[in-house]
């Protein structure tokens, strides 16, 4: 039994094959094309030439993609989007797509709507909902959205009304109309919230076609009857049908993959990971074998929103990235050669001075033709070494929780480039086959539930809250391809609400089990 993991990064697209031990038995990397499909192809096609193995025998297969990402930086391929905000009056004086780029809203339409509904902080009703105002409402959408977007006032305590709105909707347009609940998706704060839930409704038509591209593709290389998985940002695993309903999730999912393939890799479970690639590098933090989750809200291009995210700080530097000189001064990157490495570095017979080639120069890596960077000054390399140094320092201090000087396993295919001393490391752990650490947790990752809502410990007993918030937890993982024997609780976050008179708690709960 085989599994199959392809992680898309920015320059190149990663592909392996793990047997059902989780030996790796053969990697390769292509370079990432403009389609990203293209280079998802490449490589599946790649490895199983060079591998040579049973078809028949590969059961899983996993993708981590910069799909949904891209297509909101882009503004591509994003669907047309009806906002239906429960909280009429109460909420008019901040309308939906407030402080939103302007290119953005008028991709996804702009279109929303301000009705009846909602409820109070302590859960009591502020307003009834009104189903004839939402079905003249979904009269008037017809053919002009393609996605809806519901967000209920405080729906983080109660949700009732969310799932009432989308069963009417489902009514009016079918049951496998793209509909969005907030409540399922975002954490308290409502515009933030709500921003989040938008973004979650206009991808809807990005991962239909990743995830059918990605099945097709498969199918062409004669895989079939694979389970097929797409990855979650927290480190984890989805299945096909439960990424429809939340294409945000994978949002930044390739450093997390790469923070838990470190783990696997290295063999440790809390540690802070640095994965180079060769446009960027990515600092996280390892907590029990699961990458660190962010605590503030986070801007997905330029749209600030609170839903799950992992704490992550990325900079411009990786194995393809500029070097400089101005004015005397040595800059490095934060633009890169990226997938054109192969032709524009020196060491392959290119112009442009990048980061490898320094590392070439010093005797840190042995790719392409050292004779074509002897020329460069030694003395120059170093100071070279020196800034890439104080920029890797620099992110790390910002991902620190104390002063103490931490240990770092480095990761990723421009980690040739990172000098053995960095200021505030004690040690760097290097592993074998690190380059493709993002694939390999593609690959071994579990299926994880997350659920989260506001509980009033004076009318619901703690024990009693924290059993409902794991048992829908739990529900959430076997949606998401959990096998339910195998679920276990790793994670119990409560924050208690400050001024509430009735102590209210914000609980989350975090569940992980094996594929089913």
């Amino acid at each position: 039994m085989f599994r199959i993991g392809i992680d898309v990064g920015g320059t190149n697209t990663d592909a392996i094959i793990l047997d059902e031990q989780s030996r790796l038995i053969h990697s390769v990397k292509s370079p990432t094309t403009l389609d990203i499909k293209t280079g998802i192809e490449t490589s599946l096609r790649n490895i199983l030439k060079e591998a040579s193995i049973d078809k028949t025998k590969i059961t899983h297969a996993m993708l981590g993609t910069t799909q949904c990402t891209n297509a909101i930086v882009e503004r591509k391929k994003l669907a047309k989007v009806g906002v239906i905000r429960l909280g009429f009056p109460a909420t008019a004086s901040v309308l939906p797509y407030t402080a939103w780029p302007k290119d953005m809203v008028e991709k996804l339409s702009g279109n929303y709507a301000l009705v009846h509904g909602g409820y109070e902080y302590d859960g009591k009703l502020l307003s009834e909902l009104d189903e004839g105002e939402i079905k003249e409402l979904l009269v008037e959408w017809r053919n002009k959205v393609e996605s809806i977007a519901i967000i209920g006032v405080f729906s983080s305590i109660k949700n009732d009304q969310e799932l009432k709105v989308r069963d009417l909707i489902w009514e009016a347009y079918g049951k496998t109309y793209p509909v969005s609940c907030s409540s399922l998706i975002g954490s308290v704060g409502l515009i933030e919230r709500e921003n989040a839930t938008i973004l979650n409704a206009a991808l809807c038509k990005v991962i239909e076609i990743t995830s059918t591209g990605f099945e097709n593709a498969l199918e062409a290389e004669g895989i079939q009857g694979a389970e097929v998985y797409l990855c979650q940002n927290d480190g984890t695993l989805m299945s096909i049908e439960y990424a429809k309903q939340f294409p945000i999730l994978t949002i930044a999912c390739g450093p997390t993959n790469s923070i838990r393939g470190a783990s696997y890799l290295a063999n440790i479970k809390n540690t802070m990971v640095l994965d180079v690639g060769g446009t960027t590098s990515d600092i996280g933090v390892l907590q029990d074998g699961f990458p660190r989750e962010s605590s503030v809200a986070v801007e997905v291009g330029d749209i600030r929103t609170n839903f799950r995210m992992p704490d992550i700080i990325s900079v411009g530097l990786g194995g393809g990235s500029i070097v400089r000189v101005d004015n005397g001064k040595i800059t490095v990157g934060p633009d890169s050669v990226g997938y054109k490495i192969t032709e524009e570095a020196l060491v392959f017979g290119g112009s442009t001075l990048t980061t490898t080639d320094i590392a070439v120069r010093l005797g840190l890596a042995d790719v392409g033709d050292k004779s074509l960077v002897s020329h460069i000054d030694e003395q120059f390399s170093k100071q070279v070494l020196s800034v890439i140094s104080s920029i890797i320092a620099k992110a790390i201090d910002k991902m620190k929780t104390s002063s103490e000087d931490v240990q770092i396993v480095l990761v990723g295919g421009g980690g040739v480039i990172i000098p053995d001393e960095i200021p505030g490391v004690a040690s760097i752990i290097k592993v074998e086959n690190g380059g493709v650490a993002n694939a390999i947790g593609a690959s071994i990752s579990q299926i994880s539930g997350q659920y989260e809502q506001i509980y009033i410990y004076s009318r619901e007993p703690r024990e009693q809250s924290l059993r409902d918030a794991e048992e829908k937890a739990v529900k959430q993982a076997v949606m998401a391809g959990a096998d339910p024997t195998t679920i276990k609780l790793v994670e119990v976050e409560e924050t208690p609400l400050a001024y509430h008179p009735e102590n209210a708690t914000r609980l989350r709960v975090k569940v992980v089990g094996e594929m089913s």
